[in-house]
């Protein structure tokens, strides 16, 4: 169970998203999946106050597309998108605390639709483990990150109220009729 070939080959949209340009194909334990060219992806969607600990591509790249298009394709159902995602995860050597808290971000992303008692408790425990390792970080990250937007918008009103007004246009020249 891998990826088969090299990859993926992506090309940038804008700011967030990314085409596929090549079909990515990922041979599961049972079934292939290929990611087919044209395909949309964001790679891993991960909020803005996380990516100091997951950027948004990486080592996982390729599971985050696999993933992205099985959830939004229907190939398979939720559950299942997202155990491929872990087990491609770990196929690309991400780490096991790294592995399981993105697993359990994406079955929360996904309200846990499909999930077993054993998905819900693995789920409960990553968790519990996760939080002390994510909420003092986060917590200041989001701190900076509002300190800094009020830094730009500081900047930004500065510029502007040192701009005058364009002049408006001299009047047009009146047409007298007889």
């Amino acid at each position: 169970m891998a990826f088969v070939g090299s990859g993926p080959v992506v090309e940038e949209l804008d700011a967030k998203f990314w085409r596929v340009a090549a079909p990515l194909a990922y041979q599961g334990a049972s079934e292939e999946f290929v990611v087919p060219e044209g395909f949309r992806t964001d790679f891993a969607s991960v909020p803005r106050v996380f990516v100091w600990l997951i950027p948004r591509y990486g080592a996982y790249t390729k599971a985050a597309i696999l993933h992205d298009y099985l959830h939004s394709s229907g190939v398979v159902g939720d559950a299942d998108a997202d155990g491929i995602f872990r087990r491609a995860l770990h196929e690309a050597g991400v780490s096991v605390p790294r592995r399981w808290m993105m697993w359990a971000a994406v079955r929360l992303g996904s309200r846990m639709r499909g999930a077993t008692p054993l998905d819900i408790a693995r789920f409960v425990l990553i968790a519990v483990l996760s939080v002390p390792f994510l909420v003092i970080p986060a917590a200041v990250v989001q701190v900076f990150l509002i300190l800094f937007w009020l830094v730009e918008l500081l900047f930004w009103a500065v510029a502007h109220v040192g701009r005058r007004a364009p002049a408006p246009p001299p009047p047009a020249p009146q047409m007298k009729t007889a």
